[in-house]
């Protein structure tokens, strides 16, 4: 979501701006019109979520169409397009192969009919699609020298614990970036389940050293996230991975990391046997 339409869904945004938006008033992406309803429609206000309901009913098929092939749209979303638009078969079907449609959304609309045809890999995961060694593959852009970014670390220094948890929940991409490094555990492990986080996110997260153990179990039990190569990857480095999910990765990798990991001497070692161990059995193979 763009940070424009990310103002309206703000918990502090007044009533009469998310009425404004939920009417039409404001010029937004179809990704980004449908993400502001979907969130609205459960908004504390019942005028807001009424009307926001209803608009999200009566989206176009034009709209519908630009907002589910949006390859950043989020997979709830699609989730809430699906079951509120499910009788328009050509929309249920880029939904249904939409890449970041979940298994559950795909059982809904496989009960109405609709199906879709993902291309299977055997452990259930992607391939890689690029070179983990690109530059700025999972940074997340943002300018910690910006005067924005410096306000708001220096808002975070004096903010009580459940100010900083409600911000964790809906803030936006600098929010996430200092509230993920929080020493409270119940602040960090918040932003992991922010619905804005992205899987470049994920990603820096997974590669870091993180404080907050309960971070990378939330991510290992996310099936969208690990359907990300490189998200695998860089959990079965990170030594804080819990050592079960970082060997059922393992065996997803390619040869040529498995090589990798086979000889390196960062990582745990039973994670660099199991992966030596690995390649013999694919040789024998």
């Amino acid at each position: 979501m763009s940070s424009r339409a990310a103002v309206f869904i703000s918990g502090d945004t007044p009533v009469s701006e998310k009425l404004k938006v939920v009417a039409g008033e404001v010029e937004l992406s179809p990704a980004d019109s449908a993400t502001v309803l979907f969130v609205l429609a459960h908004d504390h206000d019942d005028a807001v979520l009424q009307n926001a309901r209803r608009r999200f009913a009566e989206l176009s098929d034009d709209i519908l169409r630009e907002a589910v092939t949006t390859s950043s749209i989020h997979p709830r979303i699609l989730d809430g397009i699906a079951r509120v638009h499910w009788r328009k078969a050509d929309i249920a079907k880029l939904i249904a192969s939409h890449p970041h449609c979940s298994d559950e959304t795909r059982s809904f609309l496989a009960g109405c009919g609709i199906e879709s045809s993902p291309k299977a890999h055997p452990h259930g995961y992607d391939e890689p699609e690029v070179d983990d060694e690109l530059a700025g593959e999972g940074e997340i852009e943002v300018n910690e020298e910006s005067e924005e970014f410096r306000g708001k670390y220096q808002l975070a220094q004096v903010m009580s614990v459940p100010d900083k948890i409600k911000i964790a929940q809906t803030g936006d991409k600098e929010w996430r970036m200092i509230l993920i490094r929080d020493s409270n555990k119940l602040v960090s492990g918040t932003v992991i389940k922010n619905p804005r986080i992205t899987e470049q996110e994920v990603l820096t997260i997974s590669k870091s050293a993180v404080q907050n153990d309960e971070i990378l179990r939330v991510i290992c039990a996310n099936k969208e996230w690990i359907k990300n190569y490189q998200i695998r990857k860089a959990l079965v480095e990170n030594n804080k991975t819990p050592l079960p999910a970082a060997l059922r990765f393992l065996a997803t990798l390619t040869d040529k990391d498995l090589g990798h990991l086979a000889k390196s001497k960062n990582i745990s070692s039973i994670i660099s046997t199991q992966a030596r161990k690995l390649l013999l059995s694919k040789k024998k193979d």
